[in-house]
């Protein structure tokens, strides 16, 4: 297969993933994810974390989820971290979730900076920190949209 046959079966998976058809989207994205696409493998998450389209599987869930975050991809990172923090697929570890939130905070993503604020206000996985919790809060307010 071409790289642009790979690139329009990628293309074409996340659209069948937006607009739920998870069976297509599956099918799609799969082989993207097997060979190593940090976006593919984050979507097939999400599929098998909440049972889209298919009976739940949490080992899966955890693999991809995993395997998309340990490449960076900053949705996966945060992803990863809420597993973690709600003890959802894997073993609750609020210190590994507060770890897998930074890696997403640092990249300028808001929701993982507004969790990560919230972490520190609460004193979970991390040392109670209201000033560091303020610093987080503050750059999720400034992020820019995109």
């Amino acid at each position: 297969m071409s790289d642009q046959d790979q690139d329009l079966d990628l293309i074409s998976g996340i659209a069948a993933f937006e607009s739920k058809d998870f069976t297509q989207a599956l099918r799609l994205l799969t082989p993207r994810a097997e060979g190593g696409n940090a976006e593919a493998q984050y979507r097939l998450g999400i599929i098998f974390q909440n049972g889209l389209g298919r009976v739940k599987n949490e080992l899966a869930a955890y693999k991809w989820m995993r395997a998309s975050a340990e490449q960076g991809y900053p949705l996966a990172q945060h992803g990863l971290g809420i597993m973690y923090l709600y003890g959802e697929c894997v073993t609750k570890n609020e210190a590994e979730a507060a770890q897998w939130f930074l890696r997403a905070a640092e990249q300028n993503l808001p929701g993982a900076q507004m969790v990560l604020g919230m972490l520190y206000d609460n004193g979970q996985g991390v040392q109670k920190d209201p000033a560091e919790a303020k610093r987080w809060y503050d750059r999720a307010t400034q992020a820019s949209p995109g």
